[in-house]
């Protein structure tokens, strides 16, 4: 399966190889992924448990980079400072567990659904096989086209929007994916254009929100496509790919391709 056996093996590694924690724990990182961002249905005593977990595992890897330093982001945040002061144990298992959280499944998901539609897209494929020089403009058409997250807020006051009443302290969804097919913003902004220039699309947010991970991202889904159309230009698609049930998660749960 693409969307497991490739998409979501890269952020995965480069995550804990900059953490500095066993690659061949990858699987455990998919699982923490798993109960603290997709189970939100489950009852809130099973998340705090399964949120332990993560705690647990986090808690051995601190106290092994405690004992055994090395150049990596873990020992670094455990001897910065900020203001003289060294961080605090809640300001670096917080920085950590977004990294780890926030960075394997939005760039997967990303990752995953860019590969159905070069697989789906023959032409689009084709050409940058054939202009890879395009690949910096395509990761921002395939970010704006297939954005991976919608975020929530809470309602600061009682406001009504185009004869919709919302409430103070009520959740309200924020959907990126929309908001990047405006057509007062994009022309023509239902079709995918692999040269499109000056996106500025809102996958990663904006202002003080902005994705703190965003080019670290790019980054990954230049080299992916880069190396993998150098390796295999033809790429086809199986099957009808299935997309996660997920309100704030854009991504694909299943994608069978072949590769040549």
């Amino acid at each position: 399966m693409a969307a497991t056996a490739y998409a979501q093996e890269i952020p995965v590694r480069v995550i804990a190889k900059m953490l500095g924690w066993p690659l061949e724990d990858a699987p455990i990182f998919r699982e923490f992924v798993h109960d603290v961002i997709e189970s939100i249905d489950l009852p809130m005593e099973q998340r705090f448990e399964n949120f332990l977990k993560l705690e647990a595992y986090l808690r051995a890897q601190v106290e092994d980079h405690l004992a055994n330093p090395r150049d990596d982001l873990t020992t670094y945040l455990l001897e910065a400072e900020m203001g003289g002061e060294p961080l605090n144990e809640d300001h670096i298992g917080g920085t950590i567990i977004l990294l780890l959280l926030a960075g394997i499944d939005t760039t997967w998901s990303a990752i995953g659904a860019s590969l159905w539609h070069l697989a789906a897209t023959p032409a689009d494929r084709e050409r940058l096989v054939n202009e890879p020089e395009l690949m910096p403009f395509a990761i921002e058409e395939l970010l704006r086209f297939y954005a991976p997250v919608t975020m929530a807020r809470l309602v600061k006051d009682d406001f009504e929007f185009n004869g919709c009443p919302m409430k103070a302290d009520e959740w309200v969804l924020l959907p990126f994916p929309a908001a990047n097919r405006d057509p007062d913003r994009y022309q023509d902004p239902d079709r995918f254009d692999i040269t499109r220039t000056g996106t500025q699309h809102l996958s990663f947010a904006a202002g003080i929100h902005y994705c703190l991970g965003a080019p670290l991202a790019r980054l990954e889904g230049e080299v992916v496509f880069e190396r993998l159309l150098a390796r295999f230009p033809t790429i086809d698609a199986d099957t009808t790919p299935v997309w996660r049930p997920s309100l704030t998660l854009r991504g694909l749960e299943t994608l069978q391709v072949t590769v040549r």
